[in-house]
């Protein structure tokens, strides 16, 4: 459906970086077929996120998609948040997320208050909280795309601790899964699922028939984020005895890998995008 004749369309401003290249995944594909489809409703630009504060001013609301991992743009990135708020020009996702838009602290929190979520410290002092592993991972707060990831032995946790920032870093047992599935939720709406049934080939995806017990579990974090709107993915491993744990709640700039679904599940999620995207346009 497309907006009758003389009507006024909304400006949408859709953050990307079309030239990032990302293990296993072609971001630009996804957004240059998210742009076509969303130019049935609005009207769109594309820019890169060094650019977004700057133009921003022109459009009506801005959607950030495939933008690569903030670390790479941090300044241009605040200035960006801060120049969405001084204008008020909504932005999907709402700048207000508690997932990896905050960076991965919520991971600790979340194991503290009893969540199924890998066990995760951020301290020397609380490595004895964690299980006993052959290995363990080791990674950045504002880490995204498993930039800054290792993987280390027990005896080396410490030391690489101690090389960085107090709080700067998670530490998580490397633990034996069957697979990783994620949701895909749209406005807290659900979407689709995927999942990996080679845990080496983490972005080789099938389509994963959810059922009751796995939604509730997606939905737990959906909720928990309390994002009003906008695109989240709920990343989780079963682990070998059957337990779903969260890896990541991403609210940023989900990968939607929605050249692995079918046509129909395809479609939907882009009739419920633009939804979303019309009720902040007003």
């Amino acid at each position: 459906m497309t907006a009758p004749t003389g009507t006024r369309r909304s400006s949408l401003l859709l953050v990307t970086d079309l030239g990032y290249e990302a293990r296993g995944r072609r971001y630009c594909d996804e957004d240059i077929f998210l742009a076509s489809r969303l130019r049935e409703e609005f009207d769109v630009a594309l820019c890169h996120p060094r650019d977004a504060a700057a133009l921003l001013d022109r459009f009506d609301l801005a959607l950030v998609r495939n933008s690569g991992p903030v670390l790479h743009y941090r300044e241009a990135y605040e200035a960006f948040r801060a120049r969405a708020r001084e204008l008020r020009v909504p932005v999907c996702n709402p700048l207000d997320g508690r997932g990896d838009m905050a960076g991965k602290e919520y991971l600790v929190e979340l194991g503290r208050a009893g969540f199924p979520v890998i066990p995760t410290v951020d301290r020397a002092a609380d490595l004895g909280l964690l299980p006993k592993a052959r290995e363990y991972v080791v990674k950045p707060k504002l880490g995204a795309d498993s930039v800054g990831l290792r993987f280390v032995a027990e005896a080396e946790v410490g030391a690489e601790l101690e090389r960085e920032a107090e709080g700067a870093l998670l530490v998580q047992p490397r633990i034996d899964f069957r697979h990783e599935v994620s949701f895909y939720f749209v406005d807290h709406d659900f979407q689709y699922a995927l999942y990996a049934p080679d845990p080496e080939r983490r972005w080789v995806l099938e389509p994963y028939a959810a059922d009751a017990a796995d939604l509730a579990f997606a939905r737990r974090f959906v909720e928990w984020n309390s994002l009003d709107h906008g695109i989240q993915r709920v990343d989780a491993c079963r682990t070998a005895e059957g337990e779903l744990l969260l890896v990541e709640l991403e609210d940023l700039n989900p990968y939607l890998s929605l050249d692995r679904v079918g046509q129909e599940a395809r479609e939907a999620f882009v009739a419920r995008l633009k939804r979303s995207l019309a009720s902040l346009a007003g």
